[in-house]
């Protein structure tokens, strides 16, 4: 079912962001009237959703942004709308909470020059942060999101001690994606090796929010299957969960403000949308898409990805990402693993746009992928498999853990591929290592006073 739905409530927008891939500021000359909106809600309910999710442009400059608030809210969702914040007054923040609007995560992409900059209006970061402690102040539940480029990365430690201290609970980020804006500002996209900068960096980050209280995770496109993915994936640090596939059409899918469905609303319109809820009820589309998969990623692999270790598990990853980047889904540069297999063979990859992307909303450019050596000089380009068919399931295969290099493995294997160890004895080694630890703890509850006893977590590490 559609657990969580991100929906566009209108294109209006009052900033001018320089990556914002839906290319928002004017309203759709189509969008769905209130009648409309409140009947898509309904549908909503009937299909199990849980978490709705208002976007836009700026879904509070849509005027019934409230009775869509509260529909949903009388239906039982938990709703809550991301913004840049420029024009929350105090007076529409009011609004939001008294139709019973749950929370706000609002974007903040780096430190206020560069995040006023990218977002083409001076005084927006202040505005953003200074949203986050109202909101926060009046009981909402508040997050960050954070779109990284090549200038984020440095600010990025001062930037959490920030909203750490505006008592944000959680911190998303993304990396930046070839599409709409962001490709007329190539400077704004990572190259692909900087992944391996960024992952470790945000793997240090990650301990210090959780220290501060802060849920630190990373939107799909970011990954995978690197040393530090179980900790974007667990639900608990001592969890071993891992990256299963893009989720779009499986548990989430995406309105456009005109009614367009899509199976995750940063997908393009062309070749993405799955009917319209004026032509079709949306309890219909989920229904034809359940049938056919037409929401869905594809599953056809290419290039790296087709040969990968992980590549029926991971299917290439955010799908959005890849296909704006080259045109078409299965094969995603952006990820850790990739990145560090091709470290150890002394090759690393770069983009290099070769075509521009159209005016209209989520429009994509075409970028050309090379390898190169770690330096940046030439190398012979690499001889990859044309394509892969992976098969379609509804899980993923759950992958195996490997306690000596935090790599994720294929069931089954005996000696870990990538660092050489006998995955059993590793194993053990950690479980016992884990035992004595909790005799230890409880070795020392045992020795404290009782209130303080009763204080004290009893969560194993």
């Amino acid at each position: 079912m559609p657990v969580h739905v991100v929906w566009e409530l209108t294109l209006a927008c009052n900033l001018k962001c320089s990556h914002c891939g839906s290319r928002a500021g004017k309203r759709r000359p189509d969008e769905l009237n209130t009648d409309e909106a409140l009947a898509v809600v309904d549908s909503l309910a009937r299909l199990g959703t849980r978490e709705l999710t208002l976007i836009g442009g700026e879904a509070y400059l849509r005027r019934d942004w409230t009775e869509i608030i509260a529909r949903a809210v009388g239906h039982g969702l938990y709703v809550g709308m991301q913004t840049g914040a420029r024009a929350l007054t105090d007076q529409r923040l009011q609004a939001g909470i008294a139709a019973g609007l749950h929370g706000i995560g609002v974007s903040i992409d780096g430190l206020e020059r560069l995040h006023d900059r990218n977002r083409g209006v001076k005084g927006s970061f202040a505005a953003g942060i200074d949203a986050l402690r109202r909101a926060r102040a009046e009981g909402l539940k508040t997050s960050a999101n954070t779109c990284i480029g090549p200038e984020t990365i440095a600010e990025l430690p001062e930037l959490l001690d920030l909203l750490v201290d505006t008592g944000i609970s959680h911190w998303l980020v993304a990396i930046t994606v070839a599409m709409g804006n962001a490709v007329e500002h190539p400077e704004l996209l990572l190259q692909p090796w900087q992944m391996g900068e960024l992952m470790p960096l945000l793997g240090e980050l990650f301990h210090r929010a959780r220290e501060a209280g802060v849920v630190l995770s990373v939107a799909n496109n970011v990954g995978y299957f690197g040393p530090y993915e179980y900790l974007w994936r667990s639900e608990r640090i001592e969890e071993r969960d891992h990256f299963g596939g893009c989720a779009a059409g499986h548990n989430l899918i995406g309105l456009e403000a005109d009614g367009t469905v899509k199976g995750c609303p940063s997908l393009p319109t062309v070749a993405y949308a799955g009917g319209n809820v004026r032509d079709l009820s949306l309890d219909e589309i989920w229904q034809k898409a359940t049938e056919t998969g037409s929401l869905r990623p594809s599953n056809e692999l290419w290039g790296y990805c087709a040969d990968c270790y992980y590549a029926d598990v991971c299917n290439a990853g955010c799908t959005w990402t890849s296909h704006s980047l080259l045109g078409k889904p299965g094969n995603n540069p952006y990820c850790h693993h990739r990145v560090l297999s091709l470290a150890a063979e002394g090759r690393r990859e770069r983009i290099v746009k070769i075509a521009e992307a159209g005016t209209a909303s989520f429009a994509t450019g075409r970028f050309e992928l090379i390898e190169e050596a770690l330096d940046g000089s030439p190398l012979p380009q690499k001889a990859r498999a044309a394509v892969r068919i992976v098969p379609r399931s509804k899980r993923p295969p759950l992958l195996d853990f490997c306690h000596g290099c935090e790599q994720f493995l294929r069931p089954g294997e005996a000696r870990c591929p990538f660092c050489g160890g006998d995955v059993a004895a590793l194993r053990e080694g950690h479980e016992a290592a884990r035992r004595d630890l909790r005799r230890l703890m409880d070795e020392v509850r045992a020795l404290l006073p009782t209130t303080a006893a009763t204080d004290t977590p009893t969560t194993n590490p």
